[in-house]
């Protein structure tokens, strides 16, 4: 045993600053907050235990914990469909043989790695307000005097949708590697026997491509239930109009931050988790009747 760790010092050695890391950030917080999930805990005097209490306020006595749970689900299921559908539709189009298709890729990653940040969040903000670019265009075009997208709680959460489908680059990323690998003689056998575009695309392309709709799908899902920075600062941090975007994430983030109510915040954390979890559990429970693999495996 000693020979062993002597021979494998120097990489445990490397390992040490990850390991340290990992439970410090992360595994330490995460059994600290099952413990303060349980607690009256407001960041300044020592946390009270209170048993489940946090939960079942949460579950029995806080109607803005539903609103946030019904925002978040409109977002999920309505962004990352959208997304996952746009992405495949211009990776299709990129993987016909474009030129100058490393320009287009770069320019269609772009906002997934500008889309996450402040700036892009406070630049959605403006296009999309009552004297922003949108309705200029809306009002010099079209002659429509348009509402103000974000103040509006009709459509402010649909702002933050389009603000998300725009950041498909990633997935598109995925798709067009996963497009390049569908070998061109299924798609040539087909021609021969008359098959149409549109049936080589439901025939082949989509089944041959269920792996990496799958991983997109497990992706995208746990990305949007875990939004936050749009939901913050296009509202001002608020969830406004009318709770029109308070998202979960800001929910536990003014719980926590903002009413320091800890404990209640650490309980709202947990229940996510339950939530992605779940749904995650559902996509991998389900895969095996729609997700196709090389080997005939599924």
């Amino acid at each position: 045993m000693a020979r062993l760790w002597k021979k494998n010092a120097i990489p445990y050695l490397f390992l040490l600053p990850w390991l340290i890391g990992l439970l410090a950030l992360t595994v330490g917080p995460m059994i600290s907050s099952v413990y303060y999930s349980l607690t009256n805990y407001d960041v300044i005097s020592s946390p009270t235990y209170i048993g489940f209490d946090n939960y079942k306020k949460m579950f029995m006595d806080d109607p803005r914990f539903y609103t946030s749970l019904k925002v978040t689900f409109i977002y999920v299921f309505t962004s990352v469909p959208l997304k996952l559908i746009f992405a495949l539709l211009v990776a299709s189009l990129m993987n016909k043989g474009l030129r100058g298709l490393t320009f287009y890729r770069t320019l269609y990653y772009l906002p997934t790695l500008l889309g996450g940040s402040v700036a892009i969040a406070v630049l959605w903000r403006k296009i999309f307000g009552a004297t922003g670019i949108v309705n200029h265009f809306l009002l010099l075009f079209f002659g429509i005097e348009a509402p103000d997208w974000i103040a509006n709680p009709e459509y402010s959460l649909y702002t933050i949708v389009a603000l998300s489908v725009w950041q498909f680059g990633s997935s598109m990323i995925i798709f067009l590697a996963g497009l390049k690998q569908i070998p061109q003689d299924f798609y040539e056998a087909a021609q021969v026997d008359g098959a149409s575009k549109w049936k080589q695309f439901l025939k082949i392309t989509i089944p041959l491509l269920t792996p990496v709709i799958f991983f997109n799908l497990i992706m995208q899902l746990i990305s949007a239930f875990q939004a936050f920075t749009q939901s913050f600062i296009i509202s001002g941090g608020t969830g406004g109009p009318i709770d029109s975007t308070l998202f979960y994430t800001l929910y536990l983030y003014l719980k926590g931050f903002s009413f320091y109510e800890m404990g209640y915040a650490s309980a709202m954390a947990w229940v996510l988790l339950i939530i992605i979890a779940f749904f995650t559990f559902i996509i991998f429970s389900t895969s095996k009747s729609w997700v196709h693999y090389g080997d005939g495996g599924k």
